[in-house]
């Protein structure tokens, strides 16, 4: 009887203990930025989760609730790293979508992938600098890492990546990426992918570059913003070009 007393206590404890630890741990998270020729950037974001035993059967349930936002699931998973870690404080984020993976489980828990796509504005700053040459500056003021004493830094689980677009020349990187390593001469060619996971600094983080228009898309940026800024010309001598017409239809034809 003493054993069997001893065996009940057992098991309440373990499912005391096992209630008690349950709880949901993100891992890594690979943040990448995709640039391109405007000053707007697309963001994925991808969240590798550690789920306990005893919460799988919440996730699985909150993973069903597809009206869950990411304040919902903030608060399940009480985790700091679980938000946009690109932003512009003076312009929100648009294209949002967020996409919790299914759950594989393992003998002593389970995991999932958590992605998340935004596209935020003014993530670069254009000039021209030559005809048809324009430079890109990176806006550093839209990062959302951790917050130490001396700025922001990369935490050991954050990995980012920024992609700029094919057939850009480097003008400037720091610090510099930890992959990929520049060629035998210090520069970055032929490269478009720059990543950051050695728990960098980026207080004073740079990124510049150059992209050279081809004749053929200035021709169509030209004629493009020509019609942007005389739309409004262009529709009134439209309208006035078809009343008279039909005026003239009318004089010549039906009231003569």
């Amino acid at each position: 009887m003493g054993i069997l007393k001893y065996a009940v206590f057992v098991l309440a404890l373990s499912a005391i203990l096992g209630n008690a630890f349950a709880y949901y741990n993100v891992t890594s998270v690979n943040t990448t930025v995709i640039l391109n020729k405007s000053t707007t950037a697309r963001v994925i974001e991808t969240f590798s989760l550690y789920i306990s035993n005893s919460s799988m059967s919440q996730y699985v349930a909150s993973r069903g609730a597809y009206n869950f936002t990411l304040g919902d699931w903030q608060k399940i998973l009480q985790s700091s790293l679980l938000t946009q870690h690109i932003l512009n404080p003076r312009a929100s984020a648009s294209n949002y979508t967020f996409l919790p993976g299914a759950l594989v489980r393992t003998g002593s828990g389970g995991y999932a992938v958590l992605i998340m796509g935004y596209v935020v504005p003014n993530v670069t700053s254009v000039k021209e600098i030559a005809p048809r040459k324009f430079e890109y500056s990176f806006n550093d003021s839209v990062f959302n890492f951790n917050h130490a004493a001396s700025g922001q830094e990369l935490s050991p689980d954050t990995r980012l990546n920024i992609l700029v677009p094919n057939d850009s020349q480097i003008v400037s990187i720091y610090p510099l990426p930890d992959s990929p390593a520049p060629n035998f001469v210090g520069r970055y060619t032929n490269v478009t992918t720059f990543s950051w996971f050695s728990q960098e600094p980026l207080s004073e983080f740079s990124l510049s570059y150059i992209l050279t228009e081809s004749p053929q898309s200035e021709v169509i940026n030209y004629f493009t913003n020509m019609y942007a800024s005389y739309s409004t010309l262009i529709y009134a001598l439209i309208v006035i070009f078809v009343c008279l017409f039909v005026a003239y239809v009318y004089f010549k034809f039906i009231a003569a």
